[in-house]
């Protein structure tokens, strides 16, 4: 007990201390061998957390790979920010989890490498736990299940903030044996599980909670259950990605003759191939392989150099939260990858074809050619003869064009029932063809993205047009109505003066004819029949010639201003569209765009870390 007593700096749990027993032939042991030499050479420290800083240290400089994966981190929690308001919390816990481990396990020591022993009943499991150690810690024997609850041993101190992550208690907390095998691994701490197919749920539940929390697993197989579908269903296929920090050993090989050992290694190897393990072989990442036997001591030293190299690497937590950062990565994938839409984006055509069905719904070429009309009727009026714009408008006072007019006649004169006037539409806007619109470009933008995004856009497609139609009733009632009948008379060409003047002229010629004629006929101008007859035949012929040389000319510019006109009420419709649907939609795929770049940085370091086990 000297050496204990002289380290004044440890600090001791409840006591207890683990002796090594002398083992059964049949691996149980036998009881009242803990006194002499024997088992003062066994005695072992337990440890609850030694070193002043209580498990956390001050992280050194990154490495490249701890970079990477900081990089990758970042992205994630962008990721995951960004995505929070468009996708379910189910679907972003796995994320979130990753983060949170991620986040707790950078903060602890980052010179130490946890790694748990796992395995089915009857595995060896804390047989193997105890040899690497050096002593008797954990319990063996034949009675199932023999670990109920996780126990700790570590290599040297400062590990306790790791194993109160682990939510291992004081009590259950070991150091080995001091030797000159046990510096090889100082900086590990090893935990031994209960069995993963324990009738227990607790124990179950112990498994899977420390599995998601170690930096490593060593998986212990034996000869009878290594195929066991338990063990490769629920954990190893599961946790394929994770082929960087698994151990996965044949314990018992003692038990096999010949060469059986090594047709059950190749089995074995096959079923992790098939779970799609990577193996490390010929220098390649991936798990390592071998055989051993936990109660001869056969192979358990090759262990043992391994996992001191791979403990003195100090890259296990690295490359375990990458392997979790990849499986989320995997599972988020459908969620932000879709085929054939790398760049998602609203076309020119489909917004061409967007603005072309607002500006029908609207009447915006009807208004163009109602306001060409109108042009052309101010320009027949300005450059007709007077004669036919004279009968024009006493027709106009005799005969009233429009079914108010003839209905107040009719009530006035009361010559029968009232005429009913034409019923006012409520909507002026097509309602059919402004949905049918909005339709067709959210269509159009959720072409191959993925379910949940291409839901957010037609919902914000939705949103937008849900007073569009309103919006445009009223710029087809007020722009409508003003660039089809204008209030303010259209500008004239240069031309128009000098058609007008022409029109005077022709209808002076007639006049001073007719004037001429008259003064003939009553005796006071000389009689000459010709001089007047032509200049009235000129008059009469040219008016109209001048009136049809006007409406040919005015055909382009009445053109240019029912055009102008369908370009103005086509430009508001458009520019309505797109303040109410485009852009709240081109919002939405920008932001799809900045989560697909997220994923992409986090999907990015997917290749896995290099190592140097062999």
């Amino acid at each position: 007990m000297t050496a204990l007593t002289d380290r004044t700096d440890d600090r001791w749990d409840d006591g207890l201390i683990a002796r090594s027993r002398p083992r059964t032939a049949g691996g149980g042991e036998e009881d009242g061998a803990d006194g002499g030499d024997e088992g003062d050479e066994a005695l072992v420290r337990a440890v609850s957390g030694a070193g002043s800083d209580g498990g956390k240290s001050t992280a050194p400089p990154l490495s490249p790979e701890g970079q990477a994966l900081r990089l990758r981190l970042d992205a994630l929690r962008q990721l995951v920010g960004l995505s929070r308001t468009r996708l379910d919390g189910k679907t972003l816990a796995e994320a979130g989890r990753v983060l949170d481990e991620a986040a707790a396990r950078r903060g602890l020591s980052p010179q130490h490498t946890v790694v748990a022993i796992a395995g089915a009943t009857g595995s060896g499991k804390s047989t193997l736990f105890n040899s690497l150690a050096g002593v008797q810690i954990s319990e063996t024997g034949l009675r199932r299940p023999t670990t109920a609850a996780p126990i700790a041993c570590s290599w040297s101190d400062g590990a306790a903030g790791l194993l109160d992550r682990l939510e291992i208690p004081g009590r259950l907390r070991r150091r080995p044996r001091e030797t000159s095998e046990a510096e090889a691994l100082r900086g590990m701490v090893l935990v031994d599980l209960p069995d993963l197919d324990s009738a227990v749920g607790a124990h179950r539940d112990h498994v899977d909670r420390v599995l998601a929390l170690v930096d490593a697993v060593v998986w212990v197989v034996d000869p009878e259950k290594y195929a066991d579908a338990v063990l490769h269903e629920r954990y190893l296929r599961p946790l394929a990605g994770h082929a960087e920090v698994t151990f996965v050993v044949l314990n018992q090989v003692d038990r096999l003759p010949g060469e059986a050992a090594d047709l059950v290694m190749d089995d074995l190897r096959r079923l992790l191939d098939e779970d799609g393990i990577a193996l490390g072989e010929h220098g390649e990442p991936g798990a390592t392989v071998l055989g051993l036997s936990a109660l001869t001591g056969e192979g358990v030293g090759e262990l043992r150099e391994l996992l001191g190299q791979f403990t003195q690497e100090k890259g296990a937590a690295t490359r375990r939260i990458c392997a979790d950062v990849d499986r989320a990565a995997v599972r988020l994938r459908p969620l932000y990858v879709a085929d054939r839409h790398s760049a998602p984006e609203i076309g020119e055509a489909a917004r061409a074809e967007f603005e072309d069905r607002l500006a029908e719904a609207v009447g915006a070429y009807a208004a163009g050619l109602a306001a060409e009309r109108a042009w052309r009727r101010n320009a027949g009026k300005a450059c007709g003869t007077p004669w036919l714009r004279l009968w024009r408008w006493y027709e106009g006072r005799r005969a009233p064009r429009t079914l108010a007019g003839l209905a107040a006649l009719a009530a006035i004169g009361g010559r029968g029932r009232p005429v009913a006037e034409a019923p006012v539409e409520e909507e002026v806007t097509a309602r059919q063809r402004v949905e049918q619109a909005v339709r067709a470009v959210a269509d159009e933008a959720v072409a191959g993205l993925p379910e949940p995004w291409a839901q957010a856009v037609r919902e914000t497609a939705v949103r937008g047009a849900d007073r569009l139609p309103e919006a445009l009733d009223e710029i087809a009632v007020t722009l409508g109505a003003a660039v089809a009948v204008p209030s303010v008379k259209p500008p004239r060409p240069a031309w128009w003066p000098a058609a007008v003047l022409a029109q005077a002229a022709m209808t002076l010629l007639q006049i001073y004819g007719g004037l001429w004629l008259v003064g003939q006929i009553v005796g006071v101008l000389e009689p000459k029949l010709l001089p007047p007859v032509l200049l009235m035949v000129a008059g009469i012929i040219g008016g109209p010639l001048v009136e049809w040389a006007c409406s040919i000319a005015a055909r382009g510019p009445a053109r240019r201003f029912g055009q102008d006109a369908d370009r103005r009420l086509r430009e508001a419709a458009a520019g309505c569209g797109r303040a109410r649907v485009l852009e709240p939609v081109a919002a939405e795929l920008l932001r799809y765009r900045e989560v697909r770049e997220q994923y992409a940085a986090v999907a990015a370091g997917g290749s896995r870390l290099s190592t140097t086990r062999q």
